[in-house]
C-alpha cells in the first residue's frame, strides 16, 4: 500500500527529518562544546585578572600599614622615653602621658584604627583605643607576640581575628599587624607595637576574588593559617589545595571547582579563591536551556518542512502510479498533468509520450495483422505461378531430349534448377557452400552456352570448406557481376576463376576475372556504394553487391564482407570474406 510505512512519502519524510535533525543536533553539540571551552577560558582569564587586582589592593594596604607602623617604631622621642628610667613618680607619669599622647596622635590620624598597643621589653604597656583597655596578662604566651618578636624589625601581618588580640574588652573583628621597636643607638629591640584596624578593607579586597555566588575566598598566612571573608564559613583544611612549591599564580580545575591563588610578594601570604562548577556553569545552564528551546522549535519546523518536501515529491509519483495501473488494464486514454521538480516533470512527460506511442503501435499492429493475413492469401495464390513455370520448363526439357537436342535440353534444365533455387527464398536462410556451388554450376553452364565458349571457368575450392554454411545467394551475385561487367564485352578469351584462400581465422572465396576492369574513379564509386557512402547500388531483384556486403556484416560482423580490387584492362578480383567455423561446426 502507498500509505504504508514503506511508501516513498514516509521514507522521504523520515529521511529528511533524520538528516535535518541530525545536522541540527551535531551543530548544536559542537557549538555547546566550543562555547563551554570559551566560557571556561574566559572565566580563567577573568580569575587571573581578579587575583592580580586583589594582589595590587593588598600591596596598597601593605604600603599604608607599613608606613603607619614606621611612624611609631621610628619616633625618636618615644624611643627615648621607652629607654628612660626614673624613680620619680612625677617624671614617670609625665613620660607615660607623653608616650600616650604620641600614640593618640597617630590613632586619630586614621579612621580605620581600632587600637594601638606599645609593649616594652620591661613589661610596660601603653594603649590607645576606642574602648577602655583591659589587657590580657598572658599575652607573652600568644603566637602573635612571638611572631612580632622574631620579625627582626620588619612589619608582620597577623591577619583578621574575631576580636582584639590583647584587649579583652574589644570584641569586634580586627585586622592585626605589628613591628618591633629598636633602640637606634644600641641597635637592640626595646619592645613591640601592635596595631589593630578595621578588617573591612582586607575583607573587601578578598571579596574582589569572588566569581560566583558560592565562591569562597581566603587569605592564608605562611604558617598555614587561613583567614576567610566575613560571609564565608571557616575553611575545612582537608579540602583546601596545597600551595607549597607552587608558582606565584595558580589557576587549576580539580574536583568540580576552579582554584585561583596568588602569592603576595611583600609578605609571603596567599590570596585564594575557590569557585564550584555550578557557579562557573551558570551561563552554560542558561545557554543549554536556550538551545533546548531552539532545538525543539527547529525540530518542529524541520518536521513541517520534511512533510511538505516529501509530499511534493511523492504526490506526482502517486498520480503517475495510478495512471500506470490504468495502462496495465488497457486504458491508454489517460494523461498525467503535474507540476513538480524538473526530473519528475521529465519522467511524467516521458510516460505520456510512451503511452501515446504504445497506443499508436497498437493501432499499427492491428493494421499490420490485417495486411499480413491479406499477404498470406496473396502468397498462397502466387505459389501456383512458380510451380507452373517449373512444370513447363521440365516439359520443354523432355520434349527436347526426345528430339535429341541435348545442349538445348541441358540449358532448359539448368534454367529450371536456377528458378527453383532462387524462388525458395526466405530472409536469413543459410545453405552449404556445396549447395551454393551446385547452383553456380547451373548458372555457369548457361553463361558458357550463351557466350559460345569465350569464357573459361577455373574452380579450385578446398573440400574442407564445402560444408560450411553461408547465406543463400552469396557467390552467384559476384559471379553474375563479373560476367556482365567484365567478360561479356571482352574481345579476347575470358577467364573466370573461383577459388578459396585461408588467411588466419578468415576464409576468402575469391571470384577473379581478366575482364575490362575498372579505372580508379569507377572503383572508388563502387567502394563508396559498397560501404554505404553513396546511394545504394543493387543488382537484379534488389540483390546487389551492397546488399550482399551488408548481409554478410549483419550475420558475421563488421570485419567481414566484400573486398574489391580492380585494374583497367587487367580485370577485377572480389573476395567474399567469411569466418572459418570450428571443426565441429563444419561437420554438423
Amino acid at each position: 500500500m502507498l500509505n504504508g510505512f514503506h511508501s516513498i512519502h514516509h521514507r522521504l519524510f523520515m529521511l529528511f527529518l533524520f538528516c535535518m535533525s541530525g545536522i541540527l543536533l551535531i551543530v548544536s553539540l559542537l557549538y555547546y562544546s566550543r562555547t563551554t571551552v570559551q566560557i571556561h577560558e574566559k572565566i580563567s582569564d577573568l580569575s587571573q585578572k581578579n587575583v592580580a587586582q586583589t594582589a595590587g589592593l593588598f600591596s596598597l594596604l601593605y604600603k599604608g600599614y607599613d608606613s603607619l607602623s614606621k611612624s611609631l617604631s621610628n619616633n625618636f622621642e618615644m624611643i627615648r622615653l621607652l629607654n628612660e628610667t626614673t624613680d620619680e613618680p612625677a617624671v614617670a607619669y609625665i613620660n607615660e602621658q607623653t608616650i600616650t599622647n604620641i600614640i593618640g596622635a597617630i590613632f586619630y590620624s586614621r579612621d580605620d584604627l581600632i587600637g594601638i598597643h606599645v609593649i616594652s621589653d620591661k613589661g610596660k604597656i601603653y594603649n590607645y583605643g576606642n574602648y577602655l583597655n583591659v589587657m590580657d596578662p598572658n599575652y607573652k604566651t600568644e603566637e602573635w607576640y612571638r611572631q612580632i618578636q622574631a620579625s627582626s624589625g620588619k612589619m608582620v601581618w597577623l591577619g583578621v581575628y574575631k576580636h582584639s588580640l590583647i584587649d579583652q574588652v574589644e570584641d569586634s573583628p580586627v585586622f592585626a599587624f605589628g613591628r618591633q621597636i629598636y633602640d637606634l643607638n644600641e641597635h637592640k629591640p626595646i619592645g613591640i607595637v601592635l596595631y589593630e584596624t578595621n578588617p573591612q578593607p582586607v575583607l573587601d579586597a578578598l571579596d574582589n576574588l569572588k566569581i560566583g555566588e558560592h565562591s569562597q575566598v581566603y587569605l592564608m598566612s605562611p604558617d598555614g593559617r587561613f583567614v576567610s571573608s566575613s560571609t564565608d564559613p571557616a575553611p575545612d583544611l582537608k579540602t583546601l589545595p596545597s600551595l607549597q612549591n607552587s608558582s606565584n599564580v595558580v589557576v587549576k580545575q580539580e574536583k568540580g571547582r576552579l582554584i585561583v591563588a596568588s602569592k603576595l610578594s611583600f609578605s609571603g601570604w596567599w590570596v585564594l579563591s575557590i569557585t564550584p562548577n555550578r557557579d562557573l556553569n551558570v551561563e552554560l545552564v542558561e545557554m543549554k536551556r536556550y538551545l533546548l528551546i531552539v532545538i525543539s522549535i527547529l525540530i518542529i519546523v524541520s518536521t513541517l518542512i520534511a512533510s511538505i518536501v516529501s509530499k511534493t515529491i511523492s504526490s506526482p509519483l502517486k498520480k503517475l502510479i495510478r495512471e500506470m495501473k490504468q495502462v496495465e488494464i488497457g486504458n491508454f486514454r489517460g494523461m498525467v498533468n503535474v507540476s513538480s521538480y524538473q526530473e519528475i516533470n521529465i519522467l511524467v512527460a516521458s510516460f505520456n509520450r510512451m503511452v501515446n506511442r504504445i497506443e499508436e503501435l497498437i493501432e499499427r499492429v492491428k493494421l499490420s495483422s490485417v495486411s499480413e493475413k491479406n499477404a498470406e492469401l496473396h502468397a498462397l495464390q502466387s505459389q501456383v505461378n512458380p510451380h507452373f513455370l517449373y512444370n513447363t520448363l521440365d516439359m520443354i526439357y523432355w520434349m527436347l531430349d526426345e528430339e535429341g537436342n541435348e545442349q538445348l535440353g541441358e540449358l532448359v534444365l539448368s534454367l529450371s534448377s536456377m528458378f527453383r533455387y532462387s524462388s525458395q527464398w526466405e530472409d536469413g536462410v543459410e545453405v552449404t557452400l556445396r549447395e551454393e556451388l551446385e547452383q553456380i554450376g547451373h548458372y555457369l553452364k548457361i553463361i558458357s552456352i550463351r557466350l559460345e565458349g569465350r569464357v573459361q571457368i577455373v574452380m579450385d575450392i578446398d573440400e574442407r570448406f564445402l560444408n560450411i554454411r553461408i547465406p543463400k545467394m552469396t557467390v552467384q551475385p559476384v559471379i553474375e557481376n563479373a560476367v556482365k561487367h567484365g567478360l561479356e564485352s571482352l574481345g579476347r578469351q575470358g577467364i573466370l576463376k573461383l577459388y578459396t584462400q585461408e588467411e588466419g581465422s578468415s576464409l576468402k572465396i575469391i571470384v577473379e576475372d581478366n575482364g575490362v576492369g575498372m579505372d580508379e574513379e569507377q572503383l572508388n564509386h563502387m567502394l563508396d556504394s559498397l560501404y554505404g557512402q553513396s546511394p545504394k547500388e543493387s543488382g537484379k531483384n534488389g540483390i546487389g553487391l551492397q546488399n550482399l556486403h551488408r548481409r554478410l556484416q549483419h550475420m558475421f560482423g563488421e570485419s567481414y564482407g566484400l573486398q574489391i580490387q580492380s585494374f583497367p584492362g587487367e580485370g577485377t578480383q572480389v573476395a567474399i570474406v567469411l569466418p572459418i567455423p570450428t571443426e565441429g561446426e563444419i561437420h554438423s
